[in-house]
């Protein structure tokens, strides 16, 4: 049953991929929602040293103003890489679904080798010829 195990081979070789990329955004998400809780005490240290905080103002600080789109588009990441997320997990939880199918697959056929093998050894033992 070469081609069997190739297959779980294979079938554990994505569902390990799938558990990779499920890792890498989660670490993203992380990373991005860090840098935009950075970004946001950046924005209220400038706002408080420059006593202004209404971005509307003409005297708003031109770094805080830089460091809120900078922020605000690490958060429209994070969502977008939210969405991603859902999706990588609906395919690891896939691929884990097809590696376990496999797995039983594998399992059966060895059983059902082990069970013929046992009744091929008997029918032979049954053949031997009598000691006279």
């Amino acid at each position: 049953m070469k081609s069997r195990d190739t297959l779980v081979r294979l079938k554990r070789f994505q569902a390990e991929e799938k558990r990779r990329r499920v890792t890498q955004i989660d670490a993203m998400i992380a990373e991005f929602t860090r840098m935009a809780s950075d970004l946001e005490r950046e924005i209220a240290t400038e706002e408080q040293r420059t006593g202004v905080s209404d971005p509307g103002h003409f005297a708003y600080s031109t770094y805080a103003r830089a460091a809120s789109t900078r922020r605000d588009n690490l958060q429209i990441s994070a969502e977008e890489l939210r969405g991603q997320l859902d999706e990588a997990r609906a395919r690891l939880d896939e691929a884990s679904a097809e590696l376990a199918n496999a797995q039983s697959m594998d399992v059966r056929d060895r059983s059902s080798e082990v069970v013929r093998d046992r009744s091929d050894t008997s029918v032979i033992v049954g053949l031997r010829p009598a000691s006279a």
